[in-house]
């Protein structure tokens, strides 16, 4: 666990399954990371998901044990278990979680929240999720098929968006745009829209079973993951 009193500044919570996680997520972190000069970001497998009722696919200590792998190689990632199961099984709150993070923080030290355009056109769905924004900017990444060119039509109800900004960081593309709620409330929210990055889980999962069973155990290999992850997968006889 990072120890975030210490060492971060500006952090980025970016949670999910990653059931596996993929390069797409590391490329999503990087971008994020290099657009925004954060300090840590927080790759935080999530226990329970609310609006996944079925849960993951592989356990949680499998998908820690894989993010950890995935992102070993990056010294400004962190695997964090703020988002581990709890008791009772309760689903995870990524606003509860947030709440958490900042508890953790010195004064000063900011939380942002890292998520693809597909959690954001499902945002609201997620408890309170009018809220989010206000409690950690959101970092949007966009990725094909997902065009976010009216994203107030998919924001929650409540919440207006303008003053557009572009930008380029760190040879990264990033939108600057101000989200308001009723009470007059003001956010910072950014898009980037350049990342290009079109990977799916599920076929991810589908492709590396049928790559187990016709490729002896330790020789295979998917493009798509890191090499370790797919060792973790074949040694563990996950998504068979």
């Amino acid at each position: 666990m990072p120890d975030l009193a210490r060492k971060a500044q500006r952090i980025a919570f970016f949670g999910g399954s990653f059931d596996p996680p993929h390069r797409g997520h590391l490329a999503i972190a990087g971008a994020a990371q290099r657009a925004l000069h954060l300090d840590t970001v927080l790759f935080a497998p999530v226990g329970a998901q609310p609006l996944k009722p079925l849960g993951s696919t592989a356990s949680f200590d499998d998908r820690v044990a894989m993010t950890r792998l995935a992102i070993s190689g990056d010294p400004g990632f962190a695997l964090s278990l703020v988002d581990a199961p709890t008791p009772g099984r309760t689903p995870n709150f990524t606003i509860d979680t947030l709440a958490r993070l900042h508890a953790q923080l010195p004064a000063g030290g900011l939380v942002y929240c890292l998520m693809g355009a597909d959690s954001l056109l499902a945002l609201r769905r997620w408890h309170r999720g009018v809220e989010l924004p206000f409690v950690a900017p959101l970092i949007v990444a966009s990725r094909p098929g997902e065009v976010l060119a009216d994203l107030a039509a998919v924001l929650p109800p409540g919440l207006t968006l303008d003053k557009e900004c572009a930008s380029e960081s760190n040879n990264v593309e990033l939108r600057t745009y101000t989200l308001s709620n009723a009470s007059g409330a003001t956010a910072p929210f950014y898009l980037l829209p350049g990342l290009h990055i079109e990977i799916s889980a599920t076929a991810i999962r589908e492709e590396v079973h049928r790559e187990i069973v016709r490729i002896p155990a330790g020789e295979g290999h998917h493009s798509d993951l890191p090499d370790a992850v797919f060792d973790y997968i074949a040694a563990h006889n996950l998504y068979r």
